[in-house]
């Protein structure tokens, strides 16, 4: 048996994959969700269901904001990693809902950082996200600062970064932040572009291209994302020595990074809608729209720093995800 983990957003995303990627590699795996109504739950019940029987049995259906709730999931699974995906997602309606998001990604952060602390975790793997660059210039670099969010919810992640920095330094807590980009893939989230892309050209309705189309974005597929996670929970950082660290903004001696975790390889949204057509053999009907609140023209992750610690190399083209998704897609709705 391998070690023991705690994945909190287990029905989500990447949650459910890494779960099942931990599952066949032999981790014994405890999970957390609150499969709220921000997108479907049926469809998170359904990735939950497709875990092998005994992760499905160690999922407890809570909200990491209860701090009772996750101190009870940490003294029974006894992990000795953690990877903490749960949170609420979703730049635009961070600006509906901002209590929302200071509930799940403040509070129930620091209840996971808490937990930690009081089991003496071994690594802490938490997700971050590219919206905490905000206005910065692209590439978007770990090594530049990152105080300038356009969005409540990139606020949130890089509170998360720096409330992580403090436990680490605190209480000898193994931290690395990954910024996610935009990650897609089969069992992916209804909110998202190629969701809501692939659904409109097989059901033959219209979607909106926001800024005119003239946008770019750095596309992950989630088999990527995976095997980048894996690698870097096996690699936690260490403390390091006041001499073995430069006096670049982005140092510190305590046992905490953060990566980029994206493709390096940014697509226009044209290019997108272009991959979408021929993967689903429509003509896919757009209503142009000017840029939304929150929204950034570009994200491109630099990512030579996660290459050269695990390897990490984005090896699936955006044509070939993108007819993977569709394939997932017209199985999972019949269509």
């Amino acid at each position: 048996m391998g070690s023991r983990i705690v994945v909190t957003g287990v029905a989500g995303f990447i949650g459910q994959a890494c779960a099942q990627r931990l599952a066949q590699e032999g981790w014994e795996v405890y999970g957390i969700d609150n499969f709220n109504g921000y997108y479907d739950p049926e469809l998170k019940k359904s990735r939950v269901s497709h875990l092998p029987q005994k992760i499905q049995e160690r999922v407890l259906n809570a909200d990491i904001a209860d701090t009772d709730a996750v101190r009870d999931l940490f003294d029974k699974a006894q992990p000795q990693y953690v990877l903490h995906l749960a949170a609420q997602a979703g730049v635009r309606y961070s600006l509906e809902e901002p209590l929302t998001y200071i509930k799940s990604n403040i509070v129930g952060h620091l209840n996971v950082l808490e937990a930690c602390r009081q089991h003496d975790v071994e690594h802490l793997v938490y997700a971050s996200s590219s919206s905490v660059y905000g206005l910065n210039n692209i590439p978007f670099d770990e090594a530049h600062p990152a105080d300038h969010p356009v969005s409540l919810y990139g606020a949130t992640k890089r509170s998360n970064e720096l409330m992580s920095h403090a436990y680490a330094h605190l209480f000898e807590i193994p931290s690395t932040g990954l910024r996610f980009f935009t990650v897609y893939g089969p069992w992916g989230r209804p909110d998202m572009a190629p969701w809501k892309f692939i659904n409109a050209a097989l059901r033959g309705q219209s979607v909106p291209l926001f800024n005119y189309g003239e946008m770019l974005r750095d596309f992950t597929y989630i088999d990527d994302i995976v095997e980048g996670v894996i690698r870097i929970l096996n690699k936690p950082p260490k403390r390091q020595s006041p001499e073995d660290v430069d006096m670049s903004p982005a140092s510190s001696t305590a046992a905490h990074r953060v990566f980029n975790i994206g493709n390096d390889a940014p697509e226009s949204l044209k290019a997108f809608v272009a991959a979408i057509e021929k993967a689903t053999g429509t003509s896919l009907a757009v209503d142009l729209q000017p840029l939304q609140p929150g929204d950034v023209l570009e994200t491109r992750a630099e990512i030579h720093r996660l290459d050269e610690l695990v390897g990490f190399r984005p090896a699936t083209d955006l044509q070939t995800g993108i007819n993977k998704t569709t394939a997932w897609f017209r199985s999972y709705y019949q269509l």
